[in-house]
Formats: C-alpha cells, sequence, structure tokens
C-alpha cells in the first residue's frame, strides 16, 4: 500500500490553496483530482469577483476569511502576476425602499473591518456611471476581479516546487479510518489504495459524497448537500460601465449583477435556480427575468443584447427558503477523526478566501 503524508481531494482554487500551504509548511503532499483537470467545476464558473467583505454576518467565517483573504489575494496576485484589477463596485438602490437595505450592508460592512465604503447619491453615482439608474449607492473601493484560471495555476506550480504532486483522474471512492492513518481506494485507470495520515475534503460539490464513504467517519457530521445553480448571460458588444454593478442582495445570493472580465466583456449573474443534479447548460428561456432585473439599474439595456453564457453551482449545505449558512470547516477538535479536515458550504467567498482558507485548515491539523 502506498503512503503519504498528506492528501487533498478535489483540485479546485481551495484545494489548490490547501496543498500549497501544506507544501510550504514542509509536508508530503498529493492531491486527487477527479476530472482530468484543475479547477474544472465551481472554481471556473463563477463571477471572478474578489470580495471586499460586505454580506457576511459579523463573527461568521465567511466574514473573518474574506478581508484578511482579500488582503493576501491581491499580494499574491501582484506579486505571482495573476491577472486581476481592484476595479471598484457599486451597489445600488433602485429606489429609496432598498435605502434601510444599504444603510444595513453599511454596518454590517464596519463590523466587518470593512471600513472603506462610501456613500453616494444616485447624482453621484451617475457622475461615476452615467448610465446607471438608482437613488442612491455604496461604493466599495477594494472589489476587485481575478483571472481564476491563472490563481489556479499559479497556486498548483507553489505547490509542485515544494515537492506536492497533482493526480488527475483519480476519484476517491471510498475510504477507512484507521488506527494509523486514513485509507483511501482511488479510482481511475489504475486504482489504488493509498494511507495518509493527514486527509483534507476539498472536494467542493461532492465533499458530502466523500465524507459520507469513509468508513469510522461519523455520520451524522456530514450535512446535508444542495445545489443552487447560478446562471450567466453575457453582454454582446461592450458596456458601458467600469465598475462591477449590484442591486441589493435578494435571497440565497446577491442579485443578478453585472461583473466584468479583465477585458472589459460584461456578463450578468448569477441568478438563483434550485437543481436537484449538476446541469450546466443555460435556458435561454431565463433570459426575460434577467432583462427585467437588470433594466432596474441599467434602463437603457437593448432587446437581445444578452446570450446564454455559462453557469455554476453552489454547494449550499441549507435547503431552499432557509437561512443562508457559514462555511463548515471541521477538524479533528470537532468530529473526532485524527488528521482530518472536511470543507463543507464552501462558496462565495471562497475564491476570494482561499488563501485564508488554507491558513485556517493548517491550524486545525497544527492543534
Amino acid at each position: 500500500m502506498e503512503r503519504v503524508d498528506c492528501i487533498v481531494i478535489g483540485a479546485g482554487v481551495i484545494g489548490l490553496a490547501v496543498a500549497r500551504r501544506m507544501a510550504l509548511a514542509g509536508r508530503e503532499v498529493v492531491v486527487l483530482e477527479a476530472e482530468d483537470a484543475i479547477g474544472t467545476q465551481t472554481s471556473s464558473r463563477n463571477s471572478e469577483v474578489i470580495h471586499a467583505g460586505i454580506y457576511y454576518t459579523p463573527g461568521s467565517l465567511k466574514a473573518r476569511l474574506c478581508v484578511p483573504g482579500k488582503q493576501a489575494l491581491y499580494r499574491y496576485c501582484e506579486a505571482h502576476g495573476v491577472g486581476h484589477r481592484r476595479c471598484g463596485k457599486l451597489i445600488v438602490a433602485a429606489h429609496d425602499g432598498q435605502r434601510p437595505a444599504l444603510e444595513k450592508l453599511h454596518a454590517q460592512a464596519l463590523a466587518n473591518g470593512v471600513g472603506d465604503l462610501q456613500w453616494l447619491t444616485g447624482e453621484q453615482a451617475r457622475a461615476l456611471e452615467p448610465e446607471l439608474a438608482c437613488t442612491a449607492a455604496l461604493i466599495s473601493p477594494s472589489t476587485g476581479i481575478v483571472d481564476s484560471h491563472g490563481l489556479m495555476l499559479a497556486l498548483q506550480g507553489d505547490a509542485e516546487e515544494r515537492g506536492g504532486a497533482i493526480a488527475l483522474k483519480s476519484p476517491v471512492e471510498s475510504g477507512t479510518v484507521t488506527g494509523d492513518g486514513i485509507e483511501l481506494d482511488v479510482g481511475g485507470a489504475q486504482p489504488m489504495r493509498i494511507r495518509a495520515r493527514v486527509v483534507v475534503n476539498c472536494a467542493g460539490l461532492h465533499a458530502q459524497k466523500v465524507a459520507a464513504g469513509l468508513q469510522g467517519f461519523p455520520a451524522d457530521r456530514v450535512p446535508p448537500s444542495y445545489y443552487c445553480k447560478g446562471n450567466y448571460y453575457s453582454l454582446a458588444g461592450r458596456a458601458p460601465f467600469s465598475r462591477l454593478i449590484y442591486p441589493v442582495p435578494e435571497a440565497a445570493g446577491l442579485g443578478v449583477h453585472l461583473t466584468l472580465d479583465l477585458a472589459g466583456q460584461a456578463r450578468f449573474g448569477p441568478d438563483v435556480e434550485w437543481v436537484q443534479a449538476i446541469d450546466y447548460r443555460v435556458d435561454p428561456r431565463r433570459a426575460d427575468v434577467f432583462y427585467r432585473e437588470i433594466r432596474r439599474y441599467w434602463p437603457k439595456l437593448a432587446d437581445g443584447a444578452l446570450q446564454p453564457g455559462y453557469s455554476g453551482i453552489r454547494p449550499k449545505i441549507q435547503a431552499p427558503g432557509e437561512p443562508a449558512r457559514d462555511f463548515l470547516i471541521e477538524g479533528p477538535g470537532d468530529h473526532g477523526v485524527a488528521g482530518l479536515v472536511n470543507l463543507f458550504g464552501i462558496e462565495s467567498p471562497g475564491l476570494t478566501a482561499s488563501l485564508a482558507i488554507a491558513d485556517y485548515v493548517h491550524d486545525l491539523l497544527r492543534v
């Protein structure tokens, strides 16, 4: 049987950040990835936004990890030449009745240590973005965008430079908790059984399945799993905006917002569509709702300007209609299995917080 010090399950942005952190700490690391490339699911199917830390309940893991994660991510991108831009974001109230919601967001941001938000009147907001329709707005200067694939390649390179290895097409099918580590049954072209002292489950949409497949792991520590799909539409032609535009948040998401890629191309989304299975097709019929939502802050959006883009799926741990839940990151002190960390419900701001999440996981295993 093969033996290794540390196995990370999943080569998305979180798994790669964790692998890098473990390798930097001197551990022998192998990343097991079921797909044939890194970051093919949630990590590459999102808005690529670097979040400021505004939307999360004060004291939650999302709040505590987003702000330092944002700062670390900007430093990392600058040091490693990863494409990114601090373009800023406007959170807009379409009418005066939404101003209390903006005021609540502002107070929450301050509680989370985000002190750079500024109030704008509708006129001040239009001076920055002339085609914007709103009665008030908050501007977030520290919000930005990042090349998520470039980031993942940099993280992979760091891990490999320190001796880490990425094994693609290597799905974890089951495992067993033993008195001498955790044994994993790995499928693929050359199935094998491997034992590790430390296992970090960063399997994203499949994290619950991986945890439930570990014999000896307490079943009551595996949360439920729900798929919340977010569809995106791209804009034909260039957008007349230089910043990201977000409406006041809605249930289960942040509303149909306008984001930009590093080339300046606009995309809109994500919406909220609860699904039973992973399916990345974008239904063109959903465009009608997008037009209605977007025209609340951009009335001049032309008919026929939206084209189906792509979709991603949020790995939720709460059912539709239930209150949003925090990241669930549990180590040996929580579930009693030595050397194991499970990460569940790592949705937004997971990309932004990835480096801080990696530090948090490292610290759980050091105790």
